[in-house]
């Protein structure tokens, strides 16, 4: 495979170098407006935050995901078929993976590609234990970066790729549309895309998932900032930093900020920032689609689409989609 398909093998015990973080803080906090990289938000207790929000009441998007994958488990197995290579992106504990796994008949290989190392390393053993005559191969990597899949043993019918969550609405338009051409690479000739996404819906719903009353998704917000001050030697005060998620209806998209309270100012290497308060940073946004929006972006990467299974609020949506013929 060449770089420009998503994808230098890089071991599990490989992580993204800290001048990447470092460079990267600079140039968003650098930007108008200033941003932070979502991608960074996941660090050891980054990632165990996130393992909380999932389990909020308000957080409606992993349990949905959840319960449509398994009470479709049998149907969309049958549609993606027998011995495949499963390519993870971003699959985490694995939680969902070991649902689609358990369904699937006799899968050949499964590459996890995630940026959390620990977490990888956990879900990976844990898929050796469970499933004895899978081949898992995992790549702990940042997948927005070119990362080259390694080689299995084991000869698959064909690739399919598996995006779970919602992470493709973190994505701007021109970008979603730029990531999905590369996973079409990936698949191949022949190959699939099961993808989740997170639908359009009441503004109400939207902002309660990314304003929990227990306040979890505002630690998550804030660690990002601590995990900046550990790699690269910043000092944000935490203290003076809150969280806020707004949902921006004429673009269609929810926007997690962190706002400073008070003028301030940031050391971050030789470099200095200074915020005013209220100024924000942008940290992640998410865009809400529509089921025929996303069936369009995803013919114009190449894909031809297959099946849609949601609940019954239509809150959330799985696609199904094969390399265009």
């Amino acid at each position: 495979m060449t770089a420009d398909q998503l994808t230098a093998i890089q071991p599990a015990s490989a992580v993204p170098p800290t001048s990447d973080l470092l460079s990267d803080v600079i140039a968003g906090l650098s930007s108008d407006p200033r941003t932070l990289p979502c991608k960074y938000f996941y660090d050891e207790r980054g990632a165990a935050l996130f393992q909380k929000i999932c389990e909020l009441p308000e957080y409606y998007v992993t349990r949905t995901e959840i319960d449509i994958l398994d009470r479709n488990r049998a149907e969309i197995a049958a549609q993606i078929g027998p011995n495949i290579e499963l390519i993870g992106l971003g699959t985490g504990a694995g939680t969902k993976t070991r649902i689609l796994v358990e369904a699937l008949e006799q899968p050949a290989v499964y590459i996890p590609v995630d940026i959390s190392e620990k977490q990888l390393r956990k879900s990976a053993a844990l898929f050796r234990k469970i499933f004895p005559k899978l081949e898992v191969l995992p790549v702990c990597a940042d997948y927005l970066q070119p990362v080259v899949l390694p080689s299995p043993r084991h000869e698959a019918a064909r690739n399919v790729v598996y995006f779970p969550g919602s992470t493709i609405g973190n994505f701007e338009p021109s970008e979603a549309l730029e990531f999905l051409r590369r996973i079409a690479n990936v698949a191949g000739r022949g190959g699939g895309l099961l993808i989740g996404v997170d639908l359009q819906k009441d503004q109400g719903v939207i902002e309660a998932a990314y304003n929990d009353s227990a306040g979890v998704t505002a630690q998550f917000n804030l660690n990002l900032l601590e995990h900046i001050n550990r790699e690269v030697g910043a000092d944000f005060d935490l203290i003076q930093w809150r969280h806020r998620a707004i949902y921006n209806s004429e673009a269609g998209r929810i926007e997690m900020y962190l706002i400073s309270t008070i003028d301030q100012t940031v050391h971050i290497g030789a470099r200095e920032f200074r915020f005013r308060a209220g100024e924000k940073i942008l940290t992640e946004h998410s865009y809400k689609h529509t089921p025929e929006g996303f069936i369009v972006l995803a013919r114009q990467a190449g894909f031809d689409f297959v099946k849609l299974w949601t609940d019954d609020a239509r809150l959330f949506g799985i696609f199904y989609f094969v390399m265009a013929k």
